[in-house]
Parts: structure tokens; C-alpha cells; sequence
């Protein structure tokens, strides 16, 4: 990416950019028209503060949530203010010794092509040790979220049999990948043959179901589970979720990641009753969201870059280039467009 001398930026020289807001809240799937661009100027740095210019923006399903305007672990999006997401981004100007001018940093910023952030609210990157974009894949939340949902709610034992929903997306094929390394049966379901071949020729999946040509979801999940299912990674939800409760056994563990099936669902969905099986295994079901383990990072972090630098971890980016090609990114994660971890370069 270009580097842009803003020495000369000041209060009698304003610096406009480029952003994104939310135009309006989507019903159901959101389209182009969900989104505005536009321009605005920014503010002179305050002391303790930044000038960045992004070189990779994130692209996260639980953003859907987000649009919506109701109470959930995160505040909504504002209509008329910019989407907010995980974004990879070099100092440019700086008013912290802290990062000065060309640090690399992670931050939540605005789906913008130069933002104002406090300092206070970055995180330096080593982009020796790992590239860039890593940051917000396997070694960032989707790496994280995948470490903690499956070692500390998920608990695999060795020769147990763990099932991952999504297992093409950021989070589900490092899910597998490490319940592998834990000596575990890992079966996936994905939504192509081009992701299955992936996931079991490259990242060591035991099997993987394509969902959407499949005859019989629950006769091709029980002869990939021959033994039943111990603990099941889910990344989507719906009828997925159905078929692989069936087969779970005594004390299994239900981690539940994600619900991408049913995000954009205008009316509640009346699905199986399942509470009875999960009474009759004893079994564990458990929601998370990754900031329950923010205390934990840096042990995690350790770990997953250990398993990269000894080749046990491997990843996989679809990176789409250009800030004009944001919303395209995010609306792609509905139809499926990506393997592993949804990006845009700059």
C-alpha cells in the first residue's frame, strides 16, 4: 500500500476520507442499500492519540447482529454512523510515544480509509512473527474463538469423535484442525465440494458433508459418526443443528459459536425440541462469545503461534481488494464465497 507523508496534517490543513455507514437496518438479508458512502473530515490529533491508515478490514458474520437494533453482549450499529469492525492498520501520524509513526496496529475501527483512533484502544502487531492479516484470523478472534470454545468448553479426549458446523469458515477449520492435534475423529459439514476437498486434503478433517447436496443430512452424519458425536463446534445453526443432536452421546458438549443459518430470519424459526436429549446424555450446552476469555489471551495467543511456526496450524484467507468492495465482502459470507477467514485489503 502507498505510504502518504501527513506530517503537514493540522487544524489549518483538515484531512477528509472516505467511510461506510449504516444506511439503514436490513429486514432479513442485507443488500447494497444497506450501506452509504461517503465523506467526512477529520479531526487534528489530541495528545494520546493516532492517525491510521487501514491495511486490512474484517469481515465478521456476528456484524449481522449488530445491525439489528436490539440489546444483545455488544451494542448495536447507529444508522448514519460507520460500521465498526476488526480492522489491521499502520500509524501514519502519531501523538503517543507509544506507536510511533509506521507501528502496525490492531484495533475496532470504522470502516473508513483513514481513521483518528485513541492509542489507548490498539494493540502493537509483530508482523515477523506472523503476517498481517493474521491478526484477524488465526492468530486474532477467529483463532481465539476457535481455542477456547473447543480446549475450555469443548474439553475433546483423544479417540472422541468432535463435529464442526461451518467448518470452511475462519473459526470452524481451525476447530478441527486442533481437535486433530488432540487425537480426535473430526467430521465437518461444509457447503461445497471444493471446501471439503480442502478441509480433508490440507487440514486434516477425517470427513466432511456437503449440506447442500446431500440426500439425507442425518443417514450421511450417522455414517460419518459411527460412534455417536462427543462434542459438537456450532458455527450455524437450523437444520444442521437438528441432524447432529441426534447423534450425540452420554455427556457430549454442545458449543455454540454461531447461528449464521438464522441470522437474517424475519420471523422465529420452531425447530425440534431438543432439551429432552439433552437430558437423557447428561450432555452440556454451552453459548460463548470470545471476550469471556479476554483474561486467557495471552495464553492462547502462545499456543496457536507455536502450532503456526511448527507447521501443526494451518489457515486459509479469502481477501477480496479494495475499500469499495467491504459490503460485498460481508453480504459473500451468507452465500458462502469464502474459505477460512473474509477479508479486504487496501
Amino acid at each position: 500500500m502507498k505510504e502518504t507523508n501527513y506530517k503537514n496534517y493540522s487544524k489549518s490543513t483538515p484531512m477528509t476520507t472516505q467511510q461506510i455507514v449504516l444506511a439503514s437496518r436490513p429486514q432479513g438479508l442485507p443488500t447494497s442499500d444497506t450501506f452509504r458512502f461517503e465523506e467526512m473530515e477529520l479531526p487534528p490529533l489530541s495528545d494520546g492519540e493516532v492517525l491510521v491508515e487501514p491495511l486490512y478490514w474484517s469481515v465478521d458474520p456476528y456484524m449481522r447482529g449488530r445491525m439489528n437494533d436490539a440489546k444483545s453482549y455488544t451494542p448495536p450499529f447507529k444508522v448514519d454512523a460507520p460500521i465498526v469492525g476488526g480492522v489491521v492498520a499502520k500509524v501514519m501520524e502519531s501523538k503517543s510515544e507509544k506507536y510511533p509513526v509506521g507501528t502496525p496496529v490492531l484495533g475496532m475501527l470504522p470502516w473508513a480509509q483513514k481513521a483518528v483512533a485513541k492509542a489507548s484502544t490498539l494493540q502493537k502487531i509483530d508482523t515477523d512473527a506472523a503476517p498481517a492479516s493474521y491478526y484477524l484470523g488465526i492468530l486474532g478472534m477467529p483463532g481465539l474463538t476457535a481455542y477456547f470454545g473447543l480446549l475450555d468448553i469443548g474439553q475433546p479426549q483423544a479417540g472422541e469423535t468432535v463435529v464442526v458446523s461451518g467448518a470452511a469458515g475462519a473459526v470452524g477449520m481451525v476447530v478441527g484442525q486442533i481437535a486433530k492435534l488432540k487425537g480426535c475423529r473430526v467430521v465437518g459439514l461444509a457447503g461445497s465440494d471444493e471446501k471439503a476437498k480442502v478441509l480433508t486434503e490440507e487440514l486434516g478433517y477425517d470427513e466432511v458433508i456437503n449440506y447442500k447436496t446431500t440426500q439425507n443430512l442425518r443417514a450421511d452424519l450417522k455414517k460419518a459418526c459411527p460412534d455417536g458425536v462427543d462434542v459438537y463446534f456450532d458455527n450455524v445453526g437450523g437444520e444442521i443443528t437438528d441432524a447432529v443432536i441426534t447423534l450425540i452421546n452420554h455427556q457430549a458438549r454442545l458449543v455454540i459459536c454461531g447461528q449464521i443459518s438464522l441470522y437474517n430470519d424475519t420471523q422465529p424459526t420452531q425447530g425440534p425440541r431438543f432439551l429432552p436429549k439433552i437430558l437423557t446424555t447428561s450432555s452440556l450446552i454451552k453459548g460463548f462469545i470470545v471476550r469471556d476469555f479476554e483474561d486467557e489471551n495471552p495464553r492462547a495467543i502462545q499456543e496457536l503461534t507455536t502450532w503456526v511456526k511448527e507447521g501443526k496450524l494451518h489457515f486459509k484467507e479469502t481477501i477480496v481488494e479494495g475499500f469499495d468492495q467491504l459490503p460485498h465482502a460481508f453480504l459473500g459470507l451468507f452465500s458462502g464465497k469464502n474459505q477460512g477467514k473474509m477479508l479486504v485489503k487496501a
